[in-house]
């Protein structure tokens, strides 16, 4: 198995056990993109299952008012797409790595019946839990399709704005990721996703341990590397919007359950990584 297979074979199922405890009705600690708590991951452990540095406070009440209570707990973003993309009445809208559906439900409320909302997601589990929410929801003009984020089964310019919430740093290979949204992006199209990215050098302790690319650090792209992938890819009016920035306490949360050295990783990360909003236009 390739080092790109193994990440994501890892990636989907800590997905799938967050997707399973909702479905059966478990307590889930929302922990954003890293696995429940109730795992080890980068978010630490239920030491503080009130509060998660990453996903507190991302959705406004009157958002979530008339969900699924389902869509909200599987919710592991880092941010709000859906608030941040100015969608319009009749756009077509994708998000990569939908989940349990949260942000393709807001979505589809903010294109309305003239336009559509589509989920992408690998894992079963998750498929299952969205199509779930949906039904919940009645909402109709939504589609979960299976399928990688690395190939879109969706044709050419078929899209008007492409979203996803912290999913894009789990993929082994951005540079495919990035040029399969620009290829189903229509002319005049726009990238806006919310994700994890690194401000400066990051200590390779972390960017080794496979594991962590479950959650929310390790597969994170430097803001300079992330705006050349989308510039080689096409785009243009590209825009890195810092959210969150996250401070050494955040990186203790972070790491509380990895036999790293804390205080000396924790110091080393302070301010590097961030919640950030990146956009992108495919020019006319």
């Amino acid at each position: 198995m390739s080092s790109g297979d193994s990440i994501k074979e890892t990636v989907r199922e800590n997905y799938a056990r967050a997707a399973l405890r909702v479905l059966n009705n478990e307590a889930v600690e929302n922990s954003g993109c890293c696995a429940p708590k109730k795992e080890p991951s980068c978010c630490g452990s239920s030491a503080k299952p009130s509060w998660d540095p990453i996903t507190s406070s991302l959705y406004a009440d009157n958002e979530t008012q008339g969900l699924p209570a389902d869509a909200v707990a599987a919710s592991l973003g880092c941010g709000n797409p859906t608030a941040l993309a100015e969608l319009k009445p009749g756009e077509i809208v994708l998000d990569l790595g939908s989940g349990g559906g949260i942000d393709v439900l807001l979505s589809a409320r903010r294109v309305g019946p003239t336009g559509k909302a589509y989920g992408l997601d690998m894992t079963d589990e998750m498929l299952a839990l969205a199509r779930e929410n949906q039904r919940k929801a009645d909402v109709s003009n939504v589609e979960f399709l299976k399928g990688e984020i690395e190939s879109i089964p969706l044709p050419d310019n078929s899209v008007d704005v492409v979203i996803s919430n912290c999913v894009i740093n789990l993929s082994a290979d951005k540079s495919r990721v990035i040029a399969e949204t620009f290829r189903v992006l229509k002319p005049g199209g726009r990238f806006a996703v919310s994700d994890i990215v690194v401000r400066g050098a990051m200590p390779s302790e972390i960017r080794r341990r496979v594991e962590l690319w479950a959650g929310c650090i390790a597969g994170a792209l430097e803001e300079a590397e992330y705006r050349n992938l989308l510039a080689k890819a096409g785009f243009e009016k590209i825009d890195v919007e810092p959210t969150r920035v996250y401070r050494a306490e955040q990186a203790r949360e972070f790491l509380k359950n990895t036999d790293f050295d804390i205080d000396n990783i924790a110091a080393s990360v302070d301010g590097k990584f961030m919640s950030a909003f990146v956009r992108a236009t495919k020019p006319l």
